[in-house]
């Protein structure tokens, strides 16, 4: 997901023109005193804003409340703005999430659900040709959008570039089908802790926990049955046997001893050729999806791998 300040959005090209809007404003009504109809999944009733732990989190707003609600409280809190109507079936999809994540948020972003059907020239004015159709706004101007239902994934992402282009700074919370997924993998349930992370990575493909997690599973499925003792032995006795320093490396990373893995196995591919460089080269770059991009150790062994190599 691509920071809104950057991404080449219909704000971006001019599509939407707020300043005839702010022209023709009236006096801004608190929300509360101008009831709308309540969104699809809406669980305060029309009207009535929903609050977290940090504030209001999700509003009902009209044309005569968007000044107040979504452009000046933009100025402070990134707004989330939902286009919806009753009979838009997508949208009974989205918006729970939409009001989930907001209610989640504590108050880091609010969410402004406009119904199109009571106000149209909000649409109009917005170019809305399809819903639901989502809106990002920070400091009083629009920074990013997308029309239809995107996976809860990718909307997570999408919210932590907007409160990131708001100046935000907030944990992002866990998302719970990876606890599930770890919880699986302690417990041995290999199958299930697969079928897991494979689920979080359709949705969001670079999610980088949930690659290590597949990558831990197949480190578990390699070991499973190994003699730890004998696998390193194994290795000691035949240096040149690929398998067994490929064993002994995995047999390293799950004893705490990564560095002594990627050392063991870019010595390996300094010492072969051909495909049985390519399996410890690729072997290699398995072990450092597990520890992630950012640990230094897997750094290191990046550099000492791309001398062997070349």
């Amino acid at each position: 997901m691509s920071d809104p300040r950057i991404t080449s959005s219909i704000f971006t090209r001019g599509a939407v023109d707020l300043g005839a809007l702010r022209a023709a404003q009236t006096p801004a009504t608190p929300a509360a005193a101008a009831p709308s109809p309540a969104g699809p999944g809406s669980a305060g009733g029309p009207g009535t804003p929903q609050t977290g732990g940090g504030g209001v989190t999700v509003i009902d707003v009209t044309e005569a409340t968007f000044q107040s609600e979504v452009l000046e409280r933009s100025l402070n809190t990134p707004v989330v703005i939902d286009f919806w109507a009753e009979w838009c079936e997508p949208c009974k999809q989205l918006s729970p999430v939409l009001e989930r994540l907001a209610v989640e948020g504590g108050g880091s972003w609010v969410l402004a659900k406009i119904d199109v059907d009571a106000n149209q020239r909000l649409a109009q004015m917005f170019r809305v040709q399809s819903i639901p159709m989502v809106y990002a706004v920070v400091g009083g101007q629009p920074v990013d959008a997308f029309a239809g239902v995107v996976p809860e994934a990718q909307l997570r992402q999408w919210i932590g570039a907007v409160l990131k282009a708001g100046g935000v700074s907030v944990e992002a919370p866990e998302d719970p089908r990876l606890s599930e997924a770890d919880e699986a993998l302690i417990s041995g349930d290999l199958d299930a802790a697969e079928r897991a992370y494979k689920k979080i990575l359709s949705d969001a493909p670079s999610d980088a926990a949930a690659e290590a997690g597949l990558a831990h599973v197949a480190l578990a499925r390699r070991v499973s049955g190994a003699d730890p003792a004998a696998a390193l032995a194994a290795a000691a006795a035949a240096p040149d046997d690929v398998p067994a320093q490929l064993l002994a490396a995995d047999v390293e990373v799950l004893s705490g001893q990564a560095e002594q893995a990627y050392a063991r196995l870019v010595e390996l591919v300094r010492r072969t050729a051909g495909d049985d460089r390519e399996v410890a080269r690729q072997h290699l770059v398995s072990l450092f999806t597990i520890a992630g991009p950012d640990d230094p150790a897997v750094a290191g062994a990046r550099r000492a791998l791309s001398r062997a190599l070349f």
